[in-house]
């Protein structure tokens, strides 16, 4: 293997899969970056065994070949060249020497027969859409996964595909997401897949805020994405995602409707002096008034009134701040409307004007 290539275009490769390079490995290669060279490419891989990314990019191939080197080692020696260098790549045996001007390093490599790499993902349902789409389902839902809960598939989000909707569902078993997007015509059916927390997090590093396609394949125990010069394939979380459509209040009820931010911003201020712990809010409720009053194990409190429209009877009904104001940011518009039916009901937020695009359901709690 005998390559030439610019430092800002290695540097952007590295710096793309990198997120799945972990400093602590069971496995030594998987410290390492995977590099094949075909024909005037370089391919550029990483994985964890939950997360493969690969990306390609353009360079002056003297030899072929494939080899494996540190990643960290590799991307700080990149890094830390002059702006608009050029590195050559050159394998001598088991080592790979990278130069560049006046500078020269020795890098100790492995053998990239042994690099774990998934080739295939079996049959498969595809489909594609816009960048934006694709990380506007994630971002609206990804806040609502669990985090190292023994219902494993709950550590993850459901993409579910249907004839004319993709959608994507997190819940925490305290409150729920769901956000789809219009999906492109001509799919043969419908599939569910539950893609764990890494792949979530990865996708959002690698999705761009543009309307630039996305290919996107569920397969069967995997799903594969790709864009632009990049490939992300993630493993997919067993089990069957439990039937959220039963949690989710029909809006039919009571109507809480405010300006977002006003509520948002009297929410942060409650909850300084509520229980660290629990960090619950109480809400009073009245015809178009809204009380919200915190205390914690110190006898301090807080109390916040904000002006609402409210079509119900008086209820007290307490929540987790947290969740709230983690529902309220994810909602785009300026007002918002909260369906309350009563005390013990889970309450359904929504944006007003967002339809059925976006919900986020808070389960209430004692106080």
């Amino acid at each position: 293997m005998d390559l030439e290539i610019e430092r800002e275009a290695l540097l952007r490769r590295l710096q793309s899969v990198m997120g799945v390079v972990e400093r602590r490995q069971t496995l030594p290669i998987l410290a390492n970056v995977l590099l094949e060279v075909e024909g005037q490419t370089l391919w550029v891989t990483a994985t964890d065994l939950e997360v493969e990314i690969t990306t390609s990019v353009d360079a002056t191939v003297t030899t072929e070949g494939q080899i494996t080197l540190p990643a960290r080692k590799l991307m700080d020696i990149v890094r830390n060249l002059p702006e608009g260098a050029r590195a050559q790549l050159q394998r001598e045996g088991e080592q790979v020497r990278v130069r560049s001007g006046r500078s020269r390093f020795q890098l100790g490599a492995l053998a990239a027969t042994d690099y774990p790499k998934v080739e295939g993902i079996g049959e498969s349902q595809a489909l594609r859409l816009p960048q934006e789409s694709m990380r506007w389902l994630l971002e609206k839902t990804q806040f609502c996964m669990a985090v190292q809960d023994v219902r494993y598939f709950l550590n993850g989000l459901l993409l579910e595909l249907e004839p004319e909707r993709l959608r994507a569902v997190a819940t925490d078993g305290h409150r729920l997401a769901l956000a789809d997007v219009a999906a492109p015509e001509g799919l043969r059916q419908g599939k569910q897949v539950i893609v764990p927390r890494k792949g979530v997090q990865e996708l959002l590093r690698v999705l761009e805020r543009s309307s630039e396609p996305v290919r996107v394949e569920l397969g069967e125990n995997h799903v594969r994405v790709e864009l632009d010069g990049l490939r992300l394939t993630s493993k997919l979380i067993e089990g069957r995602f439990p039937d959220y459509t039963g949690v989710i209040p029909d809006g039919n009820g009571p109507c809480l409707g405010a300006e977002r931010e006003a509520l948002r911003q009297a929410l942060v201020r409650v909850s300084i002096l509520s229980n660290e712990k629990y960090r619950g809010v109480r809400w009073v409720l009245e015809p178009d008034s809204l009380r919200i009053h915190s205390n914690n194990p110190e006898q301090e409190e807080a109390e916040e009134w904000v002006g609402v429209s409210y079509d119900g009877g008086a209820m007290e009904v307490g929540f987790n701040a947290s969740y709230l104001l983690d529902a309220l940011g994810a909602v785009a518009n300026d007002q918002v409307r909260i369906y309350l039916r009563d005390a013990s009901s889970s309450a359904l937020i929504m944006g007003d004007g967002e339809a059925e695009s976006c919900r986020y359901v808070v389960m209430p709690m004692r106080l």
